[in-house]
């Protein structure tokens, strides 16, 4: 169902306040308290991913045949085909683990917000810099070992047709490089929740998330990205229904 002009209004409010609510929150604990544990981070995220599906009535189901598990000392990379701006929200009540999203490197440098995110143990990679993405690249290898699961979107925008995006290459680069295991996941509907460049909501959508076998980037070297990148590719296509 289409939201009306209210039901807009509603979902806006709520979907600002869930964010100022946990920006505010952390940026106390990080300005009065010294910082946070990150199993707090971790409520926040998922306390708003939980109200922004929630403003929507959006219902999800999960198909998880391998049972995914985090296991301490290990590395990991969510890797899913992009439909919507809900995806996010949607992988974080979907999936275990502390995770967190790769994010835009200029978003470190607005003064307040980058204490925020250094406290939310959030990763971004400087691509336009190699001496600072060596040093970034080693700082997202210690975050991960120590539990962080990192989500990277591969198509590295949102399709805007609901179909699978060709795949660049620095996710696949970035496993290698970290060894870490991919955690592949196909998510269905959620294009149907918003129209991308819109405001149309459609409430009480039905989302699948079907989350695949993990592949151990670490069998991979760097010669081999091509190889890694079309076994994600094609595996990412067939759980989200694209074979």
């Amino acid at each position: 169902m289409r939201a009306s002009l209210l039901q807009k209004l509603k979902i806006i409010i709520v979907s600002l306040y869930a964010t100022l609510r946990i920006t505010f929150i952390a940026l106390y604990c990080v300005y009065f308290k010294g910082g946070y544990k990150r199993g707090l981070g971790d409520e926040w995220l998922r306390w708003r991913a939980y109200e922004l599906l929630e403003a929507l009535k959006i219902t999800y189901t999960v198909s998880d045949p391998y049972r995914i598990a985090i296991d301490p000392g290990k590395s990991y990379i969510i890797m899913s085909n992009h439909r919507s701006l809900y995806d996010i929200p949607l992988i974080m009540l979907s999936l275990p683990g502390s995770i967190r999203m790769l994010t835009k490197k200029k978003l470190f440098k607005v003064p307040i917000w980058d204490r925020w995110l250094q406290a939310g143990e959030f990763i971004s990679i400087d691509r336009f810099d190699l001496k600072q993405a060596k040093k970034d690249l080693q700082n997202a290898r210690r975050k991960m070992e120590s539990g962080v699961v990192l989500r990277i979107a591969p198509e590295g925008t949102r399709s805007r047709t609901g179909r699978l995006g060709s795949f660049k290459k620095g996710g696949s680069i970035l496993a290698i490089e970290s060894g870490a295991n991919i955690i592949l996941v196909g998510i269905k509907g959620s294009e149907a929740v918003l129209k991308p460049k819109t405001w149309d909501f459609f409430l009480g959508q039905t989302v699948e998330i079907h989350i695949g076998k993990p592949i151990d980037a670490s069998r991979y070297t760097l010669d081999q990205k091509d190889q890694l990148l079309n076994a994600v590719q094609k595996e990412i296509a067939h759980l989200c229904g694209e074979e």
